[in-house]
C-alpha cells in the first residue's frame, strides 16, 4: 500500500467537479423522466455542493493570504492567488445562472434568454481569461469550454423561448463543429501513440503515457458525441427513449474524467490555504498516513510456510529522502527450532 504513489498526481478540484456533474446528470435525467418527483432545487444539490466548496475554499485561502503575509513570497504565490480569485468570480456568475435555471424550471416566470445572460457573459469574459491562463501556464478547462460555446448558448436560449423554430440538429451546429475538432484531436493522439509504439528509441514510460492519453480521450469524446446525437433526435421526437438512456453515454465520459483526475497534476495550491499539492497536504495533516505513504509491505512465503514482511527497496529510498517521517519497523518472524 503506497498512498504517495496513488495521490502524487491527484487533482482534487477536477475530481470534485466531475463527481458532482456525474451525480447531477443522473438526478436531472431521472427528474425529466418523472422517476423522481423532487423539486429542481433538490435535484441541483450536487451543483450546490460544488459551489459551496469553491466559495469556502476561496474564503479560507484568502484568509491565509492576508493573515500570513510571508506566505506571499513562496514561488508563484501571486499568480496562484490571482488565478483562484478569477476562478471564484467565474463560479459566482455561473452560480447566478444555475439559480436562474432552477427558478425557471420551478416557476417559468422568466424568459430563457434572460436566464442565459450570465452564461453568455462568462463565455465572452472567458476568452480574455484563457489568454491570461496561457501566458501564466494555468489550466483553463472551464473557461475554454465556455469561450468556444458562446454561440451555442445563444442558440439554445432563442430556441427554448421559441424565437427560432429550427430543428435541434441545426441548433446544435456550433457543438457539432466543436465535436469534429475534438475527434481530430482524438485521431491525432491515437496516431501519435501508434508511432511511439513502433519507435524502438522511445522508453516504456512514454509509450504507456501516450497509450493512456489515447484511450482516455477516446472514451471521453466518443460518448459525448453519441450523447449529442441521441439528445438531438430525442428533442426532435425522432426516437422514443428515456432521458436516462440518452445521457447514459455521458456517464462513461464522466467516469473517464474522474479516473483522469488521479493523473491530472496541477491544481491551484491556494484553495483552502493548502499552499502545497494535495498529497503533501493530506500527509502533513494526517501523520499516520505518512507511515503508509512511505513504507509498503509485501509478503513472501518461505519454504516452511512462515510469512515474512519486507520493505520495498524504493520505499527505503523514500525513507532516506524523508528522514523527518517516522518509519514503521517491519515485523520479522522468529523461527523456533524443532
Amino acid at each position: 500500500m503506497n498512498l504517495h504513489t496513488i495521490f502524487q498526481d491527484f487533482n482534487p478540484s477536477k475530481f470534485v467537479v466531475h463527481t458532482c456533474l456525474f451525480i447531477f446528470t443522473a438526478l436531472f435525467a431521472l427528474r425529466l423522466d418523472n422517476r423522481v418527483t423532487w423539486s429542481y432545487w433538490t435535484v441541483f444539490t450536487p451543483i450546490w455542493v460544488w459551489k459551496v466548496l469553491v466559495i469556502t475554499g476561496a474564503t479560507v485561502g484568502s484568509y491565509v493570504w492576508w493573515r500570513y503575509p510571508h506566505f506571499r513570497l513562496e514561488g508563484e504565490a501571486y499568480i496562484h492567488y490571482k488565478s483562484m480569485l478569477i476562478s471564484l468570480a467565474l463560479h459566482l456568475i455561473l452560480l447566478m445562472f444555475e439559480l436562474l435555471v432552477c427558478d425557471k424550471l420551478e416557476s417559468s416566470r422568466h424568459l430563457w434568454t434572460l436566464v442565459f445572460i450570465p452564461l453568455i457573459f462568462i463565455s465572452i469574459v472567458s476568452i480574455a481569461i484563457s489568454i491570461w491562463a496561457v501566458k501564466h501556464d494555468r489550466s483553463f478547462e472551464l473557461e475554454l469550454f465556455c469561450a468556444v460555446n458562446v454561440l451555442q448558448f445563444i442558440f439554445l436560449a432563442l430556441r427554448l423561448d421559441g424565437f427560432i423554430t429550427w430543428s435541434w440538429e441545426v441548433v446544435f451546429v456550433p457543438l457539432w463543429i466543436v465535436m469534429c475538432l475534438s475527434l481530430v484531436g482524438v485521431l491525432y493522439t491515437i496516431i501519435f501513440a501508434a508511432i511511439l509504439f513502433r519507435t524502438p528509441e522511445v522508453n516504456a514510460q512514454q509509450r504507456r503515457s501516450s497509450f493512456q492519453s489515447a484511450v482516455g480521450y477516446t472514451f471521453l469524446v466518443i460518448p459525448i458525441l453519441i450523447f449529442q446525437v441521441l439528445l438531438a433526435n430525442k428533442l426532435d421526437d425522432d426516437i422514443k427513449m428515456s432521458y436516462i438512456a440518452v445521457v447514459s453515454p455521458l456517464f462513461i465520459s464522466f467516469f473517464t474524467l474522474i479516473l483522469m483526475s488521479f493523473s491530472a497534476k496541477g491544481g491551484n495550491k491556494w484553495w483552502f490555504g493548502m499552499r502545497k499539492d494535495f498529497c503533501s497536504f493530506v500527509l502533513g495533516m494526517c501523520p499516520l498516513l505518512q507511515e503508509y505513504a512511505n513504507i509498503a509491505y509485501h509478503s513472501e512465503r518461505r519454504a516452511n510456510g512462515v510469512e515474512l514482511q519486507q520493505v520495498d527497496k524504493n520505499d527505503k529510498y523514500n525513507l532516506k529522502k524523508n528522514d523527518h517521517l517516522k518509519p514503521v519497523l517491519p515485523i520479522v518472524s522468529i523461527e523456533t527450532p524443532d
